[in-house]
């Protein structure tokens, strides 16, 4: 979400005993990285009333370049739930996870999802069940067979790089 003025106000006025360490994927403290809520501090009254508002702040990692909204070398992200309870950090990791999740629908529309090419339901439904196919053959090909770098790769470039196959019109001599 667009962290506005008004939460980057709240976040400054946050006290360092505040902030909670933040998990890794693991479930680990992730080094470098915290959480805290800031429902009370900025106007939330045009919200619903069961939202929380959940900032992160973490180191960036080497090379980053830094927003403006982000704070004195620390990179801010927020989001917004309706989550009762719950320690903060599970919320934020949950909230995170979801990116890949997001990532494998984005990776869906890539492989065929994005329209339905048949004029037929029955057909669309096999085109459903293609995609669905490669999309698992895609899931499992970085564990099985791509090295570090290659596991990174989205469907556009796996195209490119992997499974097209450079080729040439060629005429023979016998044919003008």
């Amino acid at each position: 979400m667009t962290i506005t003025d008004a939460i980057h106000q709240a976040v400054l006025k946050i006290p360092n005993k505040a902030w909670t360490p933040a998990y890794d994927s693991g479930g680990t403290e992730r080094p470098g990285a915290w959480v805290a809520e800031i429902t009370d501090m900025p106007d939330l009254t045009t919200w619903p009333k069961e939202m929380r508002l959940i900032d992160r702040k973490e180191r960036p990692h080497p090379g980053a370049q830094l927003r403006f909204t982000d704070l004195v070398g620390l990179r801010l992200a927020c989001f917004a739930t309706n989550t009762k309870g719950g320690q903060l950090a599970d919320l934020e990791l949950r909230h995170r996870r979801r990116a890949r999740c997001e990532d494998r629908i984005r990776n869906a529309r890539d492989t065929g999802l994005r329209n339905l090419p048949l004029h037929d339901t029955a057909q669309n439904q096999i085109w459903l069940e293609i995609i669905s196919l490669a999309l698992d053959l895609l899931a499992w090909m970085p564990m099985l067979a791509l090295t570090a770098e290659t596991r990174r790769w989205e469907p556009k470039r796996l195209r490119l790089r992997l499974f097209s196959a450079a080729a040439q019109l060629v005429t023979t001599g016998r044919r003008r």
